[in-house]
């Protein structure tokens, strides 16, 4: 690795040598030298890529201190733009150097002048002599024009996208699908410029007819990983739109979440709700297509972890922000609730969506009776297999453990007899896969222990 290093300096001075002759003159002999070594460039230019992605700004210029001299000189230079891959790999060099959020003047007139640059590349092979010419003698620089220039280019195509998919792509300004893919594509090195930000939203939101995705996945994989790690800000619906028309994003997503999660060193619940709030995930899941995905994998990490606390506790603060995003989005469902929960009863769903903190004190134990009765109902009265699975009532009722919490304190509270059916609710809360007879025998026989088991469960989920 420190060899790679070495290497990579020794390198770069050796080409920013090169870019200064050729820059400095124009003779044959410079242009047959360039020519000749282009290949080796673009080699270059690639590894400088793969150094650069992994750094912020700041650190690039701490390690390159011309490291914008020798990218403008590339820029400026015929040959290399017209070579291969070279124009793409200098257009995401330069997207590194940018301050996403500048904090003086100095990174906002780099900012500025990078997109100056990229600007200069994009239209450098559609804009012949003339156009220079008549800017130049309007009193017009290049570094004056050439950012209003991509910002209304981008505004453009923003609008015929949008135009596309209200109209639907039968309009007189049609955008064939080979040019939405070519557009995707184009997009990938400019993601995380701010002035490009509508047209990736356009092209999220942007529907065709065809029977397979338009859009390229490099652009879905690109855009993903810059909201991930917060180089980019999209309206929600832009990330719904991600998300449901690439599945590989949504998951990867999820498992960015679990990462944060894993590698936090200490997770309280406040905290395990500002994770997964800051992930934008219980908003997206308002969609149905969406939560079942999300839910499927939470069900694969607590089949996995054979039931850890610690998923539990995770999937039920998740649910809580799910449904106070669910509320926000629209007082009524936009949604039955069955597209959410499709393996249990709607009127268990719906009684479980209740806020048990609404609930009077006086009536929990009624509550409580009803909610045992619907998933006795749904777990006893059908055969094993059927939409009755016992596992599915149990992982819904997974989800609210604020009604698991009121169960253990009734429980512990209760000087009289503990009524039978709170005592179902603990016996298939702990046993999810026990018959009729075997969830009898635990009621009966480990009372005492489920309800300890069920005040330290709770105290460790509170604590963890």
């Amino acid at each position: 690795m420190a060899q790679d290093s070495v290497d990579l300096s020794c390198d770069y001075q050796f080409w920013m040598q090169k870019l200064s002759v050729w820059d400095q003159a124009s003779t044959l002999e410079t242009q047959q030298d360039t020519c000749l070594h282009l290949t080796q460039f673009q080699e270059f230019l690639r590894k400088m890529y793969e150094t650069l992605k992994d750094m912020n700004s700041n650190t690039i210029f701490e390690r390159f201190p011309t490291i914008d001299q020798l990218l403008a000189k590339a820029c400026w230079n015929p040959f290399i733009l017209a070579y291969d891959e070279s124009q793409k790999i200098l257009i995401w060099c330069l997207c590194c150097l940018i301050n996403k959020e500048p904090q003086n003047s100095r990174q906002s007139k780099l900012n500025s002048w990078i997109q100056g640059i990229l600007s200069h590349i994009l239209s450098a092979l559609r804009f012949d002599k003339e156009v220079a010419l008549f800017t130049q003698g309007l009193g017009y620089a290049p570094v004056d024009y050439y950012p209003g220039l991509l910002k209304n280019m981008v505004l453009s195509l923003a609008s015929e996208l949008r135009e596309n998919h209200l109209h639907g792509f039968n309009t007189q300004r049609q955008m064939t699908p080979e040019r939405l893919a070519s557009l995707s594509r184009v997009c990938v090195p400019l993601i995380t410029l701010p002035d490009v930000d509508p047209l990736v939203e356009a092209l999220l939101v942007c529907h065709g007819h065809e029977p397979q995705e338009i859009l390229q996945p490099e652009f879905f994989e690109a855009v993903n990983e810059a909201i991930l790690l917060k180089k980019i800000s999209l309206p929600m619906s832009a990330v719904v739109c991600l998300w449901l028309r690439h599945l590989p994003s949504l998951e990867k997503a999820m498992l960015h979440l679990f990462e944060k999660l894993i590698s936090s060193e200490r997770n309280c619940l406040r905290r395990i709700e500002c994770f997964i709030k800051d992930s934008s995930l219980p908003q997206a899941a308002c969609h149905p297509a969406i939560f079942r995905v999300v839910d499927e994998m939470f069900r694969c990490a607590l089949l996995e972890s054979d039931g850890a606390p610690e998923i539990i506790a995770t999937i039920q603060v998740f649910t809580q922000c799910f449904v106070e995003a669910l509320g926000k989005e629209n007082k009524q469902l936009r949604f039955a609730l069955k597209t959410y929960f499709p393996y249990t009863s709607p009127s268990l769903a719906v009684v479980l969506l209740q806020d048990p903190q609404d609930v009077p004190r006086e009536h929990w134990l009624q509550t409580l009776k009803h909610i045992s009765e619907l998933l006795r109902e749904a777990v006893e009265d059908q055969t094993h297999g059927s939409r009755g699975d016992p596992l599915e009532s149990w992982f819904l009722f997974v989800h609210f453990g604020g009604w698991a919490e009121m169960v253990a304190e009734q429980l512990l509270r209760s000087a009289a007899e503990p009524p039978a059916a709170l005592l179902w609710l603990l016996a298939f809360y702990y046993s999810p896969h026990d018959g009729r007879q075997q969830r009898a025998q635990t009621m009966t026989c480990d009372l005492c222990l489920s309800i300890k088991q069920v005040s330290s469960w709770h105290g460790a989920l509170t604590a963890w």
